[in-house]
């Protein structure tokens, strides 16, 4: 299968490296989602975004004389104007409104605790 660079493809992640993912495309090829590729957002450590054996769909950035395909999904979420930035894999979305809920009781064991401490100086 010839691939067209703007072209979206799906493949599964076969191998991840600290400079990016290799991506095992339908055609047995090999693509090569590079860490700048894989958000919007500063990506430090790329497992945290993919993992191997995940199945991702990207778009071909460039293909090169010796055939080697360059990936993005950072440019499929840039096209999609009502998506979100990709969020780290094990973050759970529920986490803030917990720590909010969290911070607000403590806060308020805080004040009581005060209002109970100056209470007794009197």
């Amino acid at each position: 299968m010839a691939f067209q660079v703007g072209q979206v493809v799906e493949g599964k992640v076969v191998k991840i490296t600290n400079f990016g993912a290799f991506v095992e495309l339908d055609d047995g090829s090999q693509g090569l989602i590079h860490i700048s590729q894989i958000s919007r957002n500063f990506v430090r450590n790329v497992s945290d975004y993919l993992r191997v054996g995940e199945v991702v769909r990207a778009k071909v950035r460039e293909i090169k004389d010796n055939g080697k395909v360059d990936l993005s999904i950072k440019e499929l979420e840039n096209e999609k104007s009502h998506s979100t930035p990709r969020v780290k894999k094990g973050c759970n979305s529920d986490f803030e409104q917990m720590l909010r809920s969290y911070l607000r009781a403590s806060e308020e064991n805080q004040s009581d605790l005060k209002r109970r401490r100056d209470g007794k100086r009197w």
